[in-house]
């Protein structure tokens, strides 16, 4: 199973940037998908989640700002992020939950996706 994100970049305050990230295995009722995120000196949390059902959650720092998406046909998840703010700088790593199969269930991690926000 691959997972590889992309779209992180520079951006200032109050912009807009979208995150992807593209996985080996089919986004369905068997899998969960995740992004997290991990600034300098801290430890990795939670931003947005998907569910096997499809409900979605959202850290309380970035609701409102932030949507997860899935695009089922090219196995895509995306994170819309709106309204960002410095404090929003981080790496930004992807992650799928994968309950079946057995020959693909476990948990899988993308590599990390810089963004920057300037003031």
């Amino acid at each position: 199973v691959q997972l590889q994100a992309s779209g992180g970049g520079l951006v200032q305050a109050g912009g807009s940037l979208r995150l992807s990230c593209a996985t080996s295995v089919s986004i369905g009722s068997d899998t969960e998908v995740r992004w997290y995120r991990q600034a300098p000196g801290k430890q990795r949390d939670l931003v947005a989640e998907m569910t096997r059902f499809g409900d979605t959650g959202y850290a309380d720092s970035v609701k409102g700002r932030f949507t997860i998406s899935a695009d089922h046909a090219t196995n895509t998840v995306h994170l819309q992020m709106d309204s960002l703010k410095v404090e929003d700088t981080a790496v930004y790593y992807c992650n799928q939950e994968i309950y079946w199969p057995p020959r693909t269930k476990g948990n899988y991690w993308g590599q990390g996706t810089l963004v920057t926000v300037s003031s």
